[in-house]
Formats: C-alpha cells, sequence, structure tokens
C-alpha cells in the first residue's frame, strides 16, 4: 500500500480532517516531520515542501485547503510566496505563518501581504492544530464543495464554473469547461476522444472526431491569449492529457 493510500485511510478514520488537504512549508526536515506526523494523525492530508520555489510547484498542480509557512526558506521566502500567491496564482487558501520573530510590526507587515494566522517559534503543535481547525472552520468544511482544480497557472473554481489564467478569465463553454474540469481531476489519465465526447456531452459517442478536435483547439486558443504554455498534451493515436507541468 502505497503512502498516500495510507494517508487516504487515516483521513477516514479521522473525520475531523479528512478531505482537508495541508501544504507545509519548512525547511527544517525534523520540524516538518513533527508537524506533518501530527496533522496526519488529526486526519489531515499532507504535503511537504522544503523551500518556497517547491512549494510553488505544488500550489499550481494541486489544490490545498490550508498553508503551514516557514518565512526563512532557501531561495523565494515565505514573504514572498505569499505575495505570489495572493497576485499571481490569485488563491485565497488560509496562511499560517510559523516564525521565530515576535515583533508586531513584522506580523502587521505579513498579515498586510495576506496572511491569515501568525503562530510563533518554539510553538506547542496542539495550538499549532488547533489554529488550523480554526482556520478550516472559518473557510467552510471543505467537503460542502468540489475544490478548485490548478495546473500551472490555470484555475478552474468547481463551485463557482468559473475559469481563469494567469488571473484573466476565460469565456468557456460548457463543454470546454468540462472538457478542462476533466483533463484537471484526472492529471494522469489520457483521454480518448470517445472518453472526453461521453463525459463532456453526457450522451453517446457517435464517431464525432472533428467536435472534440475543434472544442480542443478553441481551448487552446483561449488559453494561448494570455499565456504562452502549454496546457493540454496531444497522444497521437490515442487522445488528449494535461500537459505536464514545467518548473
Amino acid at each position: 500500500m502505497s503512502r498516500r493510500e495510507i494517508d487516504d485511510l487515516r483521513g477516514t478514520e479521522n473525520q475531523r480532517g479528512a478531505n482537508s488537504r495541508i501544504l507545509i512549508v519548512e525547511d527544517n526536515a525534523q520540524i516538518s516531520e513533527i508537524i506533518a506526523a501530527g496533522l496526519r494523525c488529526e486526519g489531515f492530508r499532507c504535503t511537504q515542501a522544503y523551500s518556497g520555489s517547491e512549494a510553488m510547484l505544488y500550489l499550481a498542480q494541486t489544490g490545498y485547503e490550508l498553508i503551514v509557512l516557514d518565512l526563512m526558506l532557501p531561495g523565494l521566502s515565505g514573504e514572498e510566496l505569499i505575495s505570489r500567491l495572493r497576485g499571481e496564482l490569485c488563491s485565497s487558501v488560509p496562511v499560517i505563518v510559523l516564525s521565530a520573530r515576535d515583533q508586531l510590526d513584522h506580523k502587521l507587515e505579513l498579515f498586510a501581504r495576506g496572511a491569515d494566522d501568525y503562530v510563533t517559534k518554539p510553538f506547542e503543535l496542539a495550538e499549532l492544530i488547533a489554529r488550523i481547525h480554526a482556520q478550516l472552520k472559518r473557510a467552510g468544511p471543505a467537503s460542502e464543495a468540489e475544490p478548485a482544480y490548478r495546473h500551472k497557472q490555470l484555475l478552474l473554481d468547481s463551485r463557482t464554473y468559473h475559469a481563469t489564467v494567469k488571473g484573466h478569465p476565460l469565456q468557456l463553454t460548457r463543454q470546454e469547461y468540462r472538457i478542462l474540469e476533466l483533463l484537471l481531476k484526472n492529471p494522469s489519465r489520457v483521454f480518448t476522444k470517445q472518453d472526453l465526447y461521453t463525459l463532456a456531452w453526457d450522451e453517446p459517442y457517435m464517431g464525432e472526431d472533428k467536435t472534440i478536435t475543434v472544442h480542443i483547439s478553441n481551448i487552446r486558443n483561449k488559453i494561448k491569449a494570455h499565456c504562452e504554455q502549454s496546457y493540454i498534451e496531444t497522444i497521437w493515436g490515442i487522445g488528449f492529457r494535461l500537459s505536464r507541468a514545467q518548473p
């Protein structure tokens, strides 16, 4: 059984953290492991990043319900990550900052950047977990709505059926949105044209190869108007899948 399957089972056993994904950004491996172990015991699914740049890669590919963020990171600092999270990624995910600095002006600066809470090191794990539960409760239960799906700089919000790339709204038809949603929900899967037609149109496939090809082309053109990165990869002779994330 994989580590992820084990984490999923733990989340099922403890409903307090079920379905909530936490990104831990901490370059001290020992502290990161302590936090992750405590959160997994609460039923959370955890991803651990050890630098700001690594965290950005995870954020470009996966949606999280909360971020625990150290500030003193190699490369991209915690302060810079918050700014990019709120600006470039247009994300409102709650951020709890961990820092040894406890000056008021520093805390106020971080809140102005977009931090939601601040925990001073050294900290008690029980307090951090309590603050995480409080932030998640304030944001609303993750199970009440489907999450937003993110890949690179593309964001789809399944609650509002709103899609953006680099913060620019995409004017998508129902089928175009559905095709993108299928690809983002299943980033490793290759969809045949029959798969996409059946799932996006909710009707039997009638051999309409041109219909899928035209819709894929329209999606690519709408994204390309704002971003040069590739988002849909053609697998010749089979179908389409989400393009692999780039550093």
